[in-house]
């Protein structure tokens, strides 16, 4: 059985050099030469042809990707996932918290990617694990995986050109206002881990919408709904840390876990054109129950 991952597409221009249709269709020049040298094949009208081929309009072109070796220290391991969606070349999870999106040193195993790695075992899925919208271990939602290294190319793609939005609930200290925060972010230098905002960080822009303000045993909090335009580490702990609303349970950035025992961030909106037939995907979930327990 060929389980290789494979893309076909049709030649549009008369007289075109194959490797000039094959750029222009997003493979990269590091999977091209993969493709010729680590055992991929390149068929034009299922005939294989080396890249200087003259393409004749209508000719239909074949990329057959080489096997993908999982990545080193990566167990498959048999687990529940919850999945959203799933084709042949994505893959959308509703992350539970306190699951790492990958492995560490800390937690080796149980991972996201422990268990999708396991997932595309059983399916005969020749690919390694390629997160596209990484999660902290503690926030929960919705989080989108490539099946490939080709199809996580071209979401990296989309993602540096601000085409994959995501969007997060969560409960924070204080009555805090709509507002839209632009404020660049940097590692601190006292930690590894812990980053803040400061002169020398990256551009990081986020949007703060309001959905409730709450009082719970006299103390004030807010349910709001933010909007991603970066994708920097801890982002939005940070920037709600920065402008003195840290998140509840976010004890690295400044908030109690008096209500719940981790950071209350849930991604509830994943919206995306998909890498392939670029049709619009809009994913959604509900916020997870100790989110919902503190709202009621």
């Amino acid at each position: 059985m060929n389980n290789r991952f494979t893309v076909t597409f049709i030649a549009k221009q008369q007289g075109q050099l194959l490797r000039e249709a094959i750029s222009e269709f997003g493979i990269s020049k590091r999977a091209l030469t993969a493709i010729k040298f680590d055992g991929g094949e390149i068929l034009v009208n299922g005939r294989e042809q080396n890249v200087r081929y003259i393409l004749q309009a209508g000719d239909k072109i074949t990329i057959i990707f080489p096997k993908e070796q999982i990545s080193n220290g990566l167990i498959p391991q048999q687990g529940n996932l919850d999945i959203v969606y799933e084709d042949e070349t994505l893959l959308i999870l509703n992350k539970p918290a306190y699951m790492s999106t990958i492995p560490s040193r800390e937690h080796p195993d149980g991972s996201v990617a422990n268990f999708v790695a396991g997932h595309f075992s059983q399916q005969d899925i020749a690919s390694t694990v390629h997160v596209v919208t990484r999660l902290d271990r503690d926030t929960s939602g919705l989080l989108c995986i490539a099946k490939h290294r080709h199809i996580h190319h071209l979401a990296s793609l989309m993602q540096r050109a601000g085409s994959i939005h995501r969007e997060y609930e969560a409960i924070v200290h204080g009555h805090v206002q709509p507002q839209s925060i632009i404020a660049p972010i940097g590692r601190k230098e006292s930690s590894i881990i812990e980053r803040e905002v400061r002169d020398d960080g990256q551009y990081a822009h986020t949007d703060v919408f309001l959905l409730e303000h709450l009082t719970i045993e006299g103390q004030p909090y807010s349910h709001i709904r933010l909007k991603l335009h970066t994708g920097r580490t801890h982002q939005i702990r940070v920037h709600m840390s920065h402008i003195g609303h840290p998140l509840v349970g976010d004890e690295l950035y400044g908030g109690s876990r008096k209500l719940i025992t981790r950071q209350a961030l849930h991604c509830v909106k994943l919206q995306l054109l998909h890498p392939v037939t670029s049709k619009a995907l809009v994913f959604e979930c509900i916020l997870p129950l100790d989110m919902m327990n503190i709202i009621k």
